[in-house]
């Protein structure tokens, strides 16, 4: 099979690569060849035009990207509506199906996790069909102008677009916090720095300790993604990816701590107690569990990785690839203060 790639240069991009390589697939990934790693026998196609989002394609390029005639698209960067209908108007006609990459953030759950909908919490799991969010455009306030990804960022339209086509089916996997190797959000360092600092205590607010999140080791969320885009009977389906079992906070960070060897405790407080830099705006009232049930019966998708090693391997990665820190994040003074009042208030 051909498939041709936009995007999947980094994070869980060359992970899916390789699986289907190493199935004898066709490859060819269109980027703008700021990361260009070791994909070989991968063919490129390398253009200033695949910016995200990728929003007009110059007619050149869009005919070059025609002839290939791919049988798959496996779009992993579309953002919005406007990059979302470029790829229908580019391979309608052309390819037989399109895969897209969503997000758990689709979810009405996720709007009353921010703030933005003020509904009443609703603990249940989260299926395919369960209610999406009202309020379109959730980093839209985030964003520094109209040339900022973030202003038209919406997966609700880019599921719709690609959903409502009948010329060329597609198929939606929504993701959850993807972790592992190469996560450019660092989504554990927090943690994993302070036990590599051997601070006594870590703090966390008593709601986000009981919160659930469904997060995704990489390797395995590119397997999710490979066999999407290898099996027909994902045509015109939706699918949520994720761990089987959501922990709560408190307890994958004590898993955290098992593999990381750290000695220290979790110190629970209600929020008001803690620092102003560990405080968000976040309703920890509200879960985002999302049920992958559906990939899991239909296409077979489970976990290869065991938890332990997935951990194992990005504590690894992140202590060889350690970001420039904002150290206001990690005020240690402020957070010494809270665990000796505390200790204090127990003793």
């Amino acid at each position: 099979m051909r498939i041709l790639i936009i995007g999947g240069t980094n994070f869980i991009g060359p992970h899916v690569v390789r699986l289907l390589a190493a199935e004898g697939h066709e490859i060819i990934l269109f980027h703008r060849g700021e990361h260009e790693p070791d994909l070989s026998p991968v063919r490129h196609i390398h253009h200033p035009s695949a910016a995200i989002p990728i929003a007009q394609v110059p007619s050149d390029v869009q005919r070059e990207l025609q002839a290939i005639a791919p049988d798959v698209v496996l779009h992993m960067v579309a953002m919005g509506e406007a990059d979302t209908k470029a790829l229908m108007e580019t391979f309608r006609g052309v390819a037989k199906r399109v895969v897209v990459l969503s997000s758990g953030d689709v979810y009405r759950a996720y709007s009353r996790i921010t703030g933005v909908e003020l509904d009443p919490p609703d603990r249940s799991t989260l299926t395919e069909e369960s209610p999406l969010r009202k309020a379109l455009f959730p980093y839209r306030n985030q964003a520094s102008g109209p040339d900022d990804w973030r202003y038209s960022y919406e997966k609700i339209l880019v599921e719709q677009v690609v959903m409502s086509d009948p010329q060329l089916p597609a198929t939606v996997l929504r993701l959850p916090a993807v972790y592992g190797p190469g996560d450019d959000k660092h989504r554990l360092l927090p943690y994993i720095r302070r036990m590599d600092d051997k601070r006594p205590a870590i703090l966390m607010g008593t709601g986000q300790a009981g919160w659930r999140w469904t997060h995704g080791y990489v390797e395995d969320i590119a397997e999710a993604i490979a066999l999407a885009v290898c099996d027909q009977r994902a045509a015109g389906r939706i699918y949520n990816v994720g761990e089987e079992n959501t922990p709560t906070t408190a307890a994958r960070v004590r898993q955290l701590k098992s593999v990381a060897g750290w000695q220290g405790q979790l110190l629970f407080v209600p929020r008001r107690f803690l620092p102003p830099h560990l405080k968000n705006k976040f309703n920890y009232r509200q879960d985002l569990v999302m049920d992958s049930t559906r990939i899991r019966r239909e296409l077979g998708w489970h976990e290869r990785v065991l938890p332990e090693e997935a951990l194992r391997r990005t504590i690894e990665w992140e202590r060889a690839h350690a970001p420039q820190i904002d150290s206001a994040q990690f005020n240690y003074e402020a957070e010494d203060a809270v665990i000796t009042a505390s200790a204090a208030a127990s003793s």
